[in-house]
């Protein structure tokens, strides 16, 4: 694959480019595909009325609905590297849409659990997005382009506290019921996500140069011919599970704090549901401009010291964000929580960027692996924090539950709102901590001197 026909400018309105048309398909199936993931998070108290959903089944549909998607980003890098983005990228909408759909016509809380355990896969997309980006531009400005595709497409994820009550809104119009419009705006997404599996197929190309199966006919994919087992090296290179733990640091934490943030902030400081809930949507909007700060910053200190530049800032904003954490973690006032609340949003998101202006020079020949392997790692992380937020919030709720025995019912909830207050912040805590010691391990990623004069050149 060469790099003479890659883009080494990222510019936006030049929709003649290949690489451009890609970036901004690859960008906006990304968004749809993260905008159905979470589509169901606005109606989550509809769903818990509608089908009876306990506490503990709210709580395994979040943890279900980050653990589906380890699995198939794992499984998603592998096959880009052997079928190419275009079709890995095809299938992926096309089947993820029907459990989006089936989500709409679930009847029972098992039948609800189970399709937000497939519908997690469509996270997947992010993989895929940083592989297509990442072969379409070059090494001088793949990091900008990496982090701004995968910024943006992120944004689905919070544009949907919008969206989703908005096509509610227009299902309503219709005359369906109001405690039923969550199905059918669910509906509605899925059948957006099939149809941008279409438009993937028709309107990209693996390459700059042309689809993986034309180029390996024609034998201009040497490279990748060489490296059958792409997978099997990618798992034994230390640097990409070293990168597994810093994406699980970032976008592992990102994902578990602004799942958990809208009670957290009711519960701490008295905002009511709509105000907490717009304030995590602006910290989630953010990815408009953060994410790609971190690409940039760290294609910017590429060119300064080289591949390990880019180490260095990776080292230096995650730390950033795990001093802003634990510092929010022990705020006291809404106004010192909402300014390194801000902090932490922009830090842990540039930290996210900042990575995958990493990955695609751990090994050029395996990057669907790698992206696969570090992609699942924040899910991983997702998983785990959300593990020990709610063990330690159901401890502390159900010692209040036993204080307040016999009590009235504006007292028991009292108690309980401030126990998962105590019990998240110390969460919190906890995981700014470790987030700190991961950007410390993080320093450990090496490069050859050949890795450094080979990015020279292509450069």
């Amino acid at each position: 694959m060469s790099t003479v026909s890659k883009a080494t400018k990222l510019e936006l309105f030049n929709l003649k480019s290949k690489p451009i048309q890609t970036f901004w398909i690859t960008s906006i199936a990304f968004f749809m595909c993260f905008f159905a993931w979470f589509g169901i998070v606005p109606f989550m108290p509809y769903v818990v009325k509608d089908l009876g959903l306990t506490p503990d089944q709210k709580w395994n549909s979040i943890i279900l609905a980050v653990t589906g998607t380890v699995f198939a980003r794992l499984l998603i890098g592998k096959l880009c590297d052997k079928y190419g983005p275009r079709l890995c990228y095809t299938w992926l909408l096309v089947v993820g849409a029907i459990p989006v759909i089936l989500i709409g016509l679930v009847q029972t809380p098992l039948q609800f659990l189970i399709c937000r355990l497939f519908i997690g896969f469509i996270g997947a997309s992010f993989v895929i997005t940083q592989f297509h980006t990442s072969i379409m531009f070059a090494p001088n400005i793949v990091g900008t382009a990496n982090a701004t595709s995968a910024g943006w497409g992120n944004l689905g994820g919070g544009a949907n506290r919008l969206g989703m009550p908005l096509i509610a809104a227009g299902v309503i119009s219709f005359g369906v019921a109001e405690t039923e419009a969550w199905r059918y705006s669910m509906m509605i997404a899925g059948a957006i996500c099939l149809l941008m599996g279409i438009v993937y197929y028709f309107c990209t190309q693996d390459t700059p140069d042309g689809n993986f199966k034309e180029l390996k006919a024609a034998g201009k994919m040497p490279e990748l011919k060489k490296d059958e087992a792409g997978f099997g090296v990618a798992v034994k290179d230390y640097r990409v599970w070293i990168l597994f733990v810093v994406y699980a640091a970032c976008f592992g934490m990102e994902l578990t704090v602004y799942g958990t943030m809208d009670d957290y902030l009711q519960n701490t400081f008295q905002l009511e549901r709509v105000t907490a809930g717009n304030l995590v949507l602006s910290f989630a909007l953010m990815n408009i401009f953060a994410r790609t700060l971190g690409g940039f910053f760290g294609d910017k200190f590429g060119k300064l010291k080289g591949l390990r530049g880019r180490v260095i800032f990776l080292t230096v904003i995650l730390s950033i964000e795990g001093v802003m954490l634990a510092i929010f973690s022990t705020a006291g006032s809404f106004m010192v929580a909402f300014i390194f609340l801000i902090c932490f949003s922009l830090s842990v998101q540039m930290a996210e960027g900042a990575t995958f202006s990493v990955v695609p020079f751990i090994n050029k020949k395996a990057i669907g692996s790698i992206s696969g392997i570090v992609g699942a790692g924040g899910n991983v992380g997702a998983f785990l924090a959300a593990i020990l937020l709610k063990s330690k919030s159901a401890v502390a709720e159900k010692a209040a539950l036993l204080d307040t025995k016999g009590a009235s019912e504006e007292v028991v909830k009292a108690a309980q709102a401030a126990a998962s207050s105590e019990a998240v912040s110390s969460g919190y805590f906890i995981i700014g901590a470790l987030v700190i010691v991961t950007a410390l391990i993080s320093l450990t990623i090496k490069f050859s001197e050949e890795d450094e004069k080979q990015v020279a050149l292509d450069a």
